[in-house]
């Protein structure tokens, strides 16, 4: 099994606005063939999104894959800082910051399986 990290690093990821609500510091690469959390980049959360970010519609990727991830409907997550950056802030309504890191701390410790040989072989075709 991959590294634990305890919860007190994941929060490294978050901050906790006047409001008592978590800020999660989000790193989008959009454009991927598919949406997922990918790790950490820094002090950020690094997701991929298939969406490309033309017309908003990465941040709106990025909404629905962190309300999968926590658990909330897609109106408690919005985008409070960097709307065409890579670097992103998004608040966290209705869950506490003791729940996010705990999220955090689970997806990030999951072991990513290694990309089949096959697949590394491959490249495209340019169609």
């Amino acid at each position: 099994m991959g590294p634990r990290y305890p919860v007190a690093v994941e929060s490294e990821l978050f901050d906790v606005d006047p409001d008592g609500r978590p800020v999660l510091r989000v790193h989008v690469q959009p454009g991927a063939g598919l949406s997922e959390v990918v790790g950490r980049h820094g002090d950020a959360l690094k997701v991929r999104v298939a969406a490309a970010p033309h017309g908003g519609r990465a941040n709106e990727a990025c909404v629905r894959l962190l309300a999968e991830l926590f658990e909330v409907q897609t109106a408690a997550v919005g985008l409070v800082g960097g709307a065409t950056s890579r670097s992103k802030r998004f608040v966290l309504e209705g869950i506490e910051s003791a729940q996010v890191a705990e999220q955090l701390e689970r997806v990030l410790s999951v072991e990513r399986r290694p990309v089949p040989e096959h697949r590394l072989d491959r490249r495209p075709t340019g169609r």
